[in-house]
């Protein structure tokens, strides 16, 4: 599984005012389940980010710790009771569309990045080179300040995702 976000089909009704109020419906194809019998979330995969895997582990300091819950976690405080801006781009992946989700002007791809949970995946930003440039400086800020997993060993997403561990997760 990629990086995802849970978010309400509402935030994306509020996320684009303009169109909806235009009468012009809003449409794309997404796993949905119902939380309740009126409340529906949908998964958005994060445009050019690669975050730790939930149940996924690194190392630090000798021993495993949960990064990929710590992923998890930051993504969750961030958009708690926040609105969050949701920019659908042409592309899906794994039957899930693929977002940038920004929260008060901040980035959450750039966040979880910068905070060492994710690596960016300039492959998929070809067509937004500011946006690449971004992510390869918030990647290697978190190198210089060891933040997150990048203070110890871990493999990339991708590769655990393949069955690749950890000594320590075996």
């Amino acid at each position: 599984m990629k990086p995802l976000v849970v978010l309400f089909l509402s935030a994306l009704a509020w996320a684009t005012p303009n169109a909806l109020s235009a009468g012009e419906p809003q449409s794309f194809t997404a796993r949905a389940r119902a939380l309740d019998g009126d409340t529906i979330a949908a998964d958005f995969r994060l445009l050019g980010v690669d975050a730790f895997e939930r149940r996924q582990l690194c190392e630090r300091n000798g021993s495993c710790w949960e990064c990929g819950k710590a992923a998890q976690d930051l993504a969750a405080r961030t958009l708690r009771d926040n609105n969050a801006t949701i920019s659908l781009t042409a592309s899906s992946s794994h039957d899930r569309p693929v977002a940038t989700v920004t929260v008060n002007g901040r980035d959450l791809g750039e966040l979880l990045i910068r905070a060492g949970l994710a690596v960016p995946q300039s492959q998929y930003l070809r067509s937004d080179q500011a946006r690449a440039a971004r992510y390869s400086r918030a990647f290697a800020d978190a190198q210089r300040d060891r933040a997150g997993a990048l203070a110890g060993r871990w493999i990339e997403p991708s590769r655990w995702r393949r069955g690749e561990r950890l000594t320590c997760e075996r």
